[in-house]
Parts: structure tokens; sequence; C-alpha cells
């Protein structure tokens, strides 16, 4: 069902793997998508993936939506103004945006003081930096028209450690953003979640176990878990319902997996499944506890009381330097 028919997204990070499911499924549901990322036919950001956003508009379009190319490094706030004045010029709205730049090729899963600090950097300008960027530029076209969708990509729906700093600090940051952005945005109808895919069956995945999708299966008996493995359609597919959902207001400033919103709204992988990753990592020697309400209350608090003491502060010191 075109549930997004008319609506305008725009997938930062589409050139593979997440970015390029969820881009591929907001085109399934009716949208037109805005594809960005660096790589592009002719000229490639590293040649250890052919990926590239022209192919995953193409996809887009063949799915049902409209499809549009656009070479942006999103950790440059004049190439991220001109994405938004060509999608206002083009389209004069814009319903949905998905942070999904990472840094990922970037990470190196070594001790802390032992990675560059130039690299470090680059990797907080592409998983963090970016991210703000977007929503600067993108958010007074959502106020144009008085609603929106923010969509954090994370890893993860707890605040454990991931194995890494960078990798941990930017993933867990995702969920921060989404939970500061909800509240900046709350009474505009804009809405901001983060969303994390399970085991995800990307393109780099699929080439690291030595399988490809046709194949996919013959990599569990040395990955078990992988028999809970999801397409990154999946949670395409989760991102283009909550876009459907009229009272996602509601959901604003939380973290989701994919398979509980496909529970929530009934929907399945492409190849017919429902992977069931994050019982299985219940039952694992891996345990977590995922964010709940109890965590979600520490960030609760009387905003409209703390506008008001904020106005009220900066009238004394308006007062105090015109003495």
């Amino acid at each position: 069902m075109k549930t997004l028919e008319g609506q305008v997204a725009v997938v930062a990070g589409s050139a593979r793997g997440a970015g390029r499911g969820i881009a591929c499924m907001l085109g399934e549901a009716g949208a037109t998508v805005y594809c960005t990322a660096r790589s592009t036919r002719g000229n490639l950001v590293t040649k250890k993936r052919p990926e590239t956003i022209d192919e995953t508009a193409e996809l887009v379009t063949a799915r049902g939506g409209v499809g549009i190319a656009v070479r942006v490094d999103h950790t440059k706030p004049n190439e991220v103004e001109k994405l938004f004045d060509r999608i206002k010029r083009e389209q004069g709205r814009l319903d949905i945006l998905v942070n999904n730049v990472n840094g990922d090729a970037l990470y190196q899963w070594k001790r802390a003081w032992d990675i560059s600090l130039d690299v470090g950097l680059e990797i907080l300008k592409a998983a963090i930096y970016s991210h703000i960027v977007n929503v600067h530029y993108a958010v007074p076209l959502m106020l144009e028209k008085k609603k929106g969708l923010i969509v954090e990509i994370t890893d993860g729906d707890g605040f454990y450690y991931r194995g890494n700093l960078y990798y941990d600090l930017t993933k867990t940051t995702a969920i921060r953003l989404a939970m500061d952005f909800a509240t900046e945005l709350r009474k505009k109808n804009v809405a901001c979640v983060a969303i994390t895919p399970g085991f995800l069956r990307s393109e780099a995945v699929l080439e690291t176990l030595h399988v490809k999708e046709s194949n996919w299966r013959d990599a569990i008996k040395r990955r078990p878990e992988f028999a809970e493995s999801e397409t990154p359609n999946y949670v395409g597919r989760a991102i283009a319902a909550l876009a459907a959902d009229p009272k996602v207001m509601k959901k604003s400033g939380r973290v989701f997996n994919s398979a509980e919103l496909a529970r929530e709204y009934g929907f399945v992988d492409i190849d017919g499944r429902s992977p069931k990753i994050w019982e299985w990592i219940a039952d694992s020697k891996f345990r977590y506890k995922k964010i709940d309400d109890g965590f979600y209350s520490y960030f609760d608090m009387d905003y409209d009381f703390l506008a008001k003491e904020v106005k009220k502060l900066q009238k004394e010191i308006a007062g105090a330097a015109s003495c």
C-alpha cells in the first residue's frame, strides 16, 4: 500500500546497508526519496565497497517510489544546506529525515589510546556532527508543514558498552540525539526516534561470512545467531510504518528495534520471515537491559517551567548588562 505517497524523505547514508534498505522501503510505500552519500558511479569513496547512491535511487524507483541520488558529504554544512535548498525548490516540503551516516568504515577495533586521534575525530564528525548538521537544515522545512519524522539509526537499544570507545560513543549518542531533538520539537509535531536493526544481512556482513543473500543460511553453522538475521529492508519497513502512523508523536524521544515495531505494525521482512534475534540474545550469555520507562524517567522534567526560568534569567542578564 502506498501509505507514504506524496511524502518526501531524505535518507542520509543510503549507498548500502541499512540506509539502502530504508530508502527502498520508503519507496515501496510510495515516497519520493533523496538518496544521499558520497559514493556515486565513477566516484567511489572507497574501493572496498562498490555500492553507490545511484543504484539505491534506481531500486527506490523500481519499488514504486521516486528515487533521487544526490552526492553529499554530510560533514560539510554548505553541501547539506544546498541539498535542503534543492528539496525546498523541487518538492516544497520534507516529511522524513533518516540519519544513517555512521563512519563505520573508519572504526578500528583497538583500545582507545591505540586509535589515531585524527581517525577518532573523523568518526565523530561522520556519526554525530553530520546528524546535527542535517537536523539544522531539515527542521525548518518540516516546520513549514507542522509535521515530520526524524530517525536516528543506532546499533542496540541499551546503554551497554559496545566493545570500542568510538563505536559505543556514536551509537549511544544517536539515541541521546533522538531524545534531545524530541525534547526541543515536542510541541512542533515533529517526532524524533532512534531505531536499531537486529543482526543485519548487509552487503559487508554477507561478504565477511563468505555467503550471498541467495545462500545466507550456509553461514548459520559457523554463526548460529545468523539464523535470526534480517535484511536491511526490515528496518526500512519499520520506518515506513512509523512514518505512516498518525500517532507517531507518542513514540517521540524513544528507541525501538525493528522486530518490536514489526510485531506492533504487523509487517514481515521481504523474505516473509519474522527474525527473533532479540529473543536469541536474551537466551545467550550476552545479557543486557533494554532502555525502559525507568531509564526514560531520568530524562523527564517540567520543560515549560524550565523554559520560563531560562527566559527569566535572560531578562535578568539583559537588565544587568544595560546598567
